[in-house]
Parts: structure tokens; sequence; C-alpha cells
């Protein structure tokens, strides 16, 4: 073989590597690419970004076409590598006395130097390189892919549509679904921004109201109740002057009601009826929606607007009262913490100059991991400190006992009646 079909050869080998790669590597960018992010940016105008989002809403005539490409690309690259390969293979088994060995042989070993070549620089490679931020690959490659894939994506629509033409003939029609936008794709796109972005703490609120709005359908009441213990409630035969003086030494503008006991809750009333000078709570006594505690954020908000109610009772699996929710609770799962009478009692959470922490026991393991970097057990068996300490402990420890929860021995420096109040954390010596 001479000289300049040796570099032709070789030649179109690389060439078609190359276009292989980049069948390949659009292919695994396109698929795993932001389109909600594409959507976004088309809104704004951007060009590449209107080329793609026409290619989502036919995105498998668009993978097709790049199958087909890399189909064209191999099938070339085989012809080529197996030419550039014969010769030097034939004189390495010209030892060989049988003719048929020799040939078996010559196609095997052309087989696997081939298949390695093309796996590692056509296949492995351009996927890890375009898996990487996939969506700059898009933009940066717009380009090629017009010139390159425009034409194949033409010759593709044609046999779909031809195919549907067939199919037609036989009643059995053939339409494509066109792809929607979901959850994953918010939920993607919110990850991505936030992992991107230089001005993290300007978009932080926003970011973190996108990911609560993501998580709403799968928080359940129990996880943003007010809990049992923590409830002001009246006996429905109290005076008027009872729950008047209550009103005025809780500060709360909700006070439950019930008959002979807290499992017994029949309503409650609010701090504006008392302006009526009415005679019995049982006239001013508005009702309450019932909800179990393993209902979804979303379901109980439904549930109160389609009551059109802004309270809730939360009740355990043997009917008593577990909690209560009121429809601000429900949006501060959105929104983030809105101040109210609840939220009187400033809760503690410092940072000690030992290197420790001091926290209400009430605050919520997801809050502590993520608003101070610790790394608490986190368990669907409770919320709360309080609730992670008791579980560990088996039991509501006492003032001052010490346990070791995870990286950090635990001290508890405030206990009421049978609520623990305050603890302190420190890491413990074997996290040392």
């Amino acid at each position: 073989m001479d000289a300049p079909s040796s570099l032709t050869i070789i030649f179109f080998i690389i060439l078609t590597l190359i276009l292989s790669a980049f069948f390949s590597g659009m292919e695994i960018a396109f698929v795993s690419s932001n389109r909600l992010k594409i959507e976004l940016d088309k809104k704004l105008g951007l060009y590449p970004a209107r080329i793609y989002s026409f290619f989502n809403k036919n995105q498998s005539k668009f993978i097709s076409a790049l199958l087909l490409g890399n189909n064209v690309a191999l099938v070339v690259y085989g012809i080529f590598m197996a030419d550039l390969l014969e010769d030097p293979i034939l004189k390495w088994l010209s030892l060989i006395p049988n003719e048929g060995a020799t040939k078996v042989l010559v196609l095997l070993i052309q087989t696997i130097i081939s298949t390695v070549v093309i796996l590692i620089f056509a296949e492995f490679l351009p996927k890890i390189l375009f898996r990487i931020n996939p969506n700059r690959k898009l933009d940066l490659f717009i380009v090629p892919v017009l010139i390159i894939c425009g034409p194949i994506f033409f010759l593709v629509w044609l046999i779909f549509e031809l195919i549907g033409y067939v199919l037609k003939l036989f009643n059995t029609p053939f339409e494509e679904s066109e792809y929607a936008l979901g959850r994953v794709d918010l939920d993607h796109y919110i990850k991505e921004a936030a992992a991107t972005s230089s001005e993290v703490s300007e978009i932080e609120n926003e970011l973190q109201i996108f990911q609560n709005a993501l998580d709403f359908s799968s928080i359940k009441a129990r996880e943003c109740m007010v809990p049992r213990n923590e409830i002001q409630a009246l006996e429905f035969n109290d005076s008027i002057e009872v729950l008047s003086r209550t009103f005025i030494d809780t500060g709360y503008s909700k006070i439950l009601i019930y008959k002979d006991s807290i499992d017994n809750v029949i309503g409650y009333v609010h701090s504006f009826e008392l302006f009526g000078r009415p005679s019995a709570i049982k006239n001013i006594l508005r009702p309450m929606a019932i909800i179990p505690e393993t209902t979804t954020a979303d379901k109980v908000l439904k549930t109160l607007i389609d009551q059109k109610k802004n309270v809730a009772l939360v009740v355990d699996e043997y009917g008593g009262t577990s909690g209560m929710l009121t429809l601000e609770d429900i949006v501060e799962e959105i929104f983030g913490e809105i101040e109210d009478e609840h939220d009187l009692e400033e809760s503690i959470e410092r940072k000690l100059p030992d290197g420790g922490f001091a926290f209400s026991a009430r605050l919520e393991i997801d809050y502590i991991n993520e608003s101070y970097n610790l790394n608490l057990p986190v368990s669907e068996e409770y919320e709360t400190l309080a609730g992670l300490i008791i579980e560990e402990n088996e039991d509501i420890p006492d003032q001052g006992d010490s346990l070791i929860v995870g990286d950090f021995e635990v001290e508890i420096s405030k206990v009421s009646g049978n609520k623990i109040e305050e603890v302190i954390l420190r890491p413990s010596e074997s996290a040392n």
C-alpha cells in the first residue's frame, strides 16, 4: 500500500472517530441536559435554546438522528480500520500455514483492536466529558449540530413520516408524545442553580422556596404541627373570665376547647370573639378540621381550603389528640418561618467558645444540620432534637444527664416536667 493511500485511510479513521465521539457526546449531553433551563433560555431569546427547544419537542427524532449518524460513522470507520490493519496483521501471521485459520485470526484481531479504540475514544471519553455541564456543551456545539445533525434530522423526519403513513394504512396510528416538563426538571434546575451560582446569598431564599414547594407533598402533618404538650386548651364548661385571662396570659389568638379530656377536642375559640361579650364558650365555639397525623401537607392544605377552615386538629391512629395545625403552619413549610404568637418564646441556638452548641430541644434536626453543617442522625421516627435524644436514650433524661448521639456528646441542660427544653452539643472524644 502506497503512502498517500495510507494517509488517506488514517485521515478517514480519525474523522470518523471524531464524528462518532461527537454523536455519542451530544446524545448523552442532550439526555442529561436541564430541559427547564433550555425553555427558560428560550424565553430570553437565546438562539441555541430555541434550537434545542425544538429538538425537545421532537426528541425521539433527534436522538434517532444522532444514533443514525453514529452508526454511519462507525460503519465507515470499520471499513477503513480493517483496511489499515489487514496488511500488518497478515505479515505477523505469515508463519501460519492454514489460510482459513489466518483469515479468522485477521478478522478477530481487527475486531478487537477496532472495538477497543472506538470504546475508548468514541464512547467512554466523550460521554464522560459531555456529561459534565451538558447545557454548556450543547451551547458550544450548536453550529456542528446544525451543520451535521440538521440534514440527518430531516432524513429521520421523512422516515418517521413514511412509517406513520404506512401504519395508518393498517389502522395503527403513530403519534410521538411531546416531552412535558415536570417535578424532576424543576428539582434538577434548582440543584444546578444552587451548585453553580456565584451569588448564592442572593438567590438562596428563592431556591429554598422552590425546594420547599417540591418537598411539600412529602411532608406529614406531624412534622409541622404544634405538638400536644404545647397546645393551650380549656374545658368546655370553663367561664368566659377564665378564657379571657388565658388569652392574656399566653398571648395566643386561638384556644382549643375540649370536653372531659384533651383527647376530645370539640372546637376552638378565637380571641376576636371576646369583643362580642359572649356569655359562654359554647356561643363562640368554632369548628375545626380533623386530620390524621400521617396526612401530607398538600392534602391538609386542600382540606382546610375545601372546608373553609384555618385550624385543624391532628389525631393519632387511636383518635387521640396529637397536635394542632393552622393554615399559617402549612404556608410556613413553603415560605419559611412566620412570626406569630407561638413563636414568642425565642429558640436558643448559639455556638459556644469551647466549640460546642447550645440548642433548644424543639429545633428540627434538618434545620440544625443545614444551618450548622452538623451530621446528626436523621430518621422518620423523629423530627426534633428532643425526639432524637428520646429515641437514642429510650427515655426522657434528667437535667444534667449526658449521652452520646452520633459524633456528639449531648448534655441535657434544662428539663421542665416531661419536656426537654435545652441541650448542649459537643464533639465527642471518639469523633476527635
